[in-house]
């Protein structure tokens, strides 16, 4: 409109309507403040420049169950998709973003098909912390995370990015449930890092065995080689037991929980029990202690040779045969060889010949052999006939034999606790001889 054309409307309206205007003489009027630059151009030039990969900057303007809308400055906001908004599984992003709230988002795509910009939280994120993990890893630093999940073999851990904890560098000792973990904040060390592979793996035993460092040397500096020392048994594994002494764990190796064959650690020991253990060996420079169980124990080879001389005869159980023989329990863990030239009176090819696994009889100490820890006995030698070991003495010993040489033990056994029976419920009165005499004669008939 120029001011001639509004003289003219001026004086076409009515002198009711008519409406003082009053000009600012000092005002100007701008009709092209663009200069040389066209309008499409200067909206352009209000839009953010960046490319697929560039990290970006924005401000949460909406939040669904499914995405999030950012906007950067750009013609249209930024989605980012659910599950690229946390290194975490099954998030609500209500509870990873707030409205208004600003951050850094990757540029995934420009315009995917449906025209969107498609950014990722997560990944910006796994760009920043990738930088500083490597900055904490060459200084030997420490990472504080939040564990998120229990994987197969350990622990996942937010550090920016997904942080694997093995579990055996959980604790200073094995730990048997990882659940507790879930949602608590730890530190670690940073043990292994492989950018190419996405591979990060933490050690929070090691963060644990530094801070202990101190009280771990001192520890083991006072543990003398031979001591005796109580303990805890706080894992059991195929090769042996590590044993808790209050201040670091000691290894009793499966050789050493028993004097028996031990097929598994776990047939003598299991978690939780306490134990007595003896120090084999201190290493300083491997911080490692081994222990022995069977140690504080009474060794049963020792104990038999004893309480046993060569020549006495020893009832016991075939356990096994083989080409040259049979073995032959004679006391608990205690095996001895028969060998086959000692199996019977005449030639035998073979121990199947004469006895047969699980057969209980006697046998004849040829042998002790206390260093090699061997015992040869000899089935025919016993067939001889000699002196039987102490701890058989009450029962078959020479008072078991009649002058025939016929064993008569388990009747006087059996007749002397019918009579002891007895003699406790017969009235004062009565004719205690009489009452004795009948009970041994029936128990002698009833063996008979």
């Amino acid at each position: 409109m120029t001011v001639g054309a509004g003289a003219a409307v001026l004086e076409e309206t009515s002198s009711s309507e008519i409406v003082d205007f009053e000009f600012d003489r000092d005002a100007s009027v701008v009709f092209d403040d663009l200069g040389s630059q066209s309008f499409s151009d200067a909206v352009d030039a209000t839009i953010v420049e960046f490319d697929d990969g560039d990290i970006v900057k924005g401000t949460v303007v909406k939040i669904d169950n499914d995405e999030v809308l950012l906007d950067i400055g750009f013609k249209s906001e930024g989605v980012i998709p659910i599950r690229e908004l946390s290194i975490r599984h099954g998030v609500d992003p209500h509870e990873i973003v707030s409205l208004d709230e600003e951050l850094e988002a990757l540029v995934l795509q420009k315009e995917d098909k449906d025209g969107r910009l498609i950014l990722s939280k997560k990944r910006a994120q796994y760009e920043r912390a990738w930088g500083a993990i490597e900055d904490v890893k060459a200084k030997d630093g420490l990472v504080e995370g939040i564990v998120i999940e229990v994987v197969k073999g350990g622990l996942i851990v937010d550090i920016g990015l997904r942080g694997f904890l093995p579990a055996s560098l959980v604790d200073l000792r094995r730990v048997r449930e990882l659940e507790p973990f879930i949602g608590q904040p730890i530190e670690c060390k940073i043990i292994e890092l492989d950018r190419a592979r996405n591979n990060v793996v933490l050690s929070r035993r090691a963060y644990l065995e530094e801070t202990q460092r101190g009280e771990r040397d001192d520890f083991l500096t006072n543990l003398k080689v031979d001591e005796v020392r109580s303990g805890v048994v706080s894992s059991v594994v195929n090769f042996g037991a590590f044993v808790d002494l209050g201040g670091m764990d000691g290894l009793v190796h499966v050789s050493e929980l028993s004097w028996k064959h031990v097929e598994h650690p776990s047939s003598v020991v299991t978690v939780g029990d306490e134990v007595t253990v003896k120090v084999l060996e201190v290493d300083l420079d491997r911080e490692r202690i081994s222990l022995s169980l069977k140690a504080t124990q009474l060794d049963p080879w020792q104990v038999f040779a004893s309480s046993h001389q060569v020549g006495e005869l020893v009832y016991g159980r075939v356990t096994k045969l083989v080409p040259f023989g049979s073995f032959v329990q004679v006391g608990e863990g205690i095996e001895g060889l028969v060998h086959i030239s000692e199996m019977a009176a005449h030639h035998v090819e073979a121990a199947e010949q004469v006895v047969t696994p699980g057969e209980e009889l006697w046998v004849k100490i040829v042998e002790i052999d206390l260093d090699r820890r061997r015992i040869s006995l000899s089935i025919k030698q016993a067939a001889e006939g000699g002196v039987v070991a102490a701890e058989y003495q009450d029962q078959f010993g020479e008072h078991a034999y009649d002058e025939s040489g016929n064993y008569v033990g388990e009747a006087e056994v059996a007749a002397e606790v019918i009579a002891k029976e007895v003699l406790a419920e017969v009235a004062v009165d009565e004719s205690v001889a009489e009452v004795v005499a009948e009970a041994i004669a029936e128990a002698e008939a009833e063996t008979d």
